[in-house]
């Protein structure tokens, strides 16, 4: 049972997500149970001088034969609620690129519920695969850093100090790679001027045609998370321009 700081925006954040409620009551004590398809969350009250800012509330994994068509329905139901994918702040959805096995739903009070792929590795290897060395492991450590850990800044910071470290000797398909998931996170960070340095960087690159199209999926990563936060982007700057 999941901790609920309120009752009111539990609810508002799980219809819009799809889920039911199958039983609701507020007093004498508080009780919700919401379900969708096969998922049944069930939430109490929340333990007194519980911070939901920290987002460690509670949680639970759901496990599933392929997490993609789940993370787009969600993406597709907010979508449709709030006009905008809630993709930062609290409550939101994670993002999710090609080849994740994992994405989370962090509700109002904190709790995390974690959709993981069935056939996901169990075991991780932190700082990068032992396989690998130099550049390529720094990504894969990124890649760790920010699927399974949610820590965006570390992952730069892997990619940052790698990239000074390996990058004038690395080949230029790792550079790209490096470079452009590192561009991804200065997107989910909010760091304009590091992305337009990257950019610059990415389009600088000597790769071949055949080159870009083995990369076209890590490439183009950066603007599909730019078009899925952008739906955020375009309902506030609607919003400033009524208001003024």
């Amino acid at each position: 049972m999941l901790p609920c700081v309120s009752a009111e925006a539990t609810l508002e954040f799980y219809q819009a997500l799809g889920f039911v409620v199958t039983y609701q009551m507020t007093k004498p004590y508080l009780y919700l149970a919401l379900r969708w398809r096969n998922v049944d969350l069930h939430f109490g009250k929340a333990s007194k001088g519980l911070d939901p800012a920290e987002e460690n509330s509670g949680g639970c994994l759901v496990m599933v034969d392929a997490v993609e068509p789940y993370h787009r329905v969600f993406t597709e139901a907010l979508r449709a609620k709030y006009g905008k994918v809630l993709g930062t702040g609290r409550p939101r959805i994670t993002r999710f690129r090609p080849g994740q096995s994992r994405f989370s739903l962090v509700d109002p009070s904190g709790n995390n519920i974690l959709f993981i792929q069935r056939d996901e590795p169990e075991e991780l290897e932190y700082g990068g695969s032992k396989k690998l060395t130099g550049l390529a492991k720094a990504i894969d450590n990124a890649r760790i850093l920010r699927e399974f850990k949610n820590d965006d800044k570390a992952a730069a910071r892997a990619l940052d100090i790698a990239l000074a470290k390996f990058g004038a000797e690395a080949p230029v398909v790792d550079r790209a790679r490096a470079i452009a998931a590192r561009l991804e996170l200065a997107i989910a960070m909010d760091d304009a001027a590091s992305g337009k340095s990257l950019r610059q960087q990415l389009q600088a690159l000597p790769l071949a045609a055949h080159e870009r199209d083995l990369l076209a999926g890590e490439l183009g990563a950066a603007e599909g998370l730019e078009k899925w936060l952008g739906d955020t982007a375009t309902t506030t700057d609607k919003k400033k321009s009524r208001r003024a």
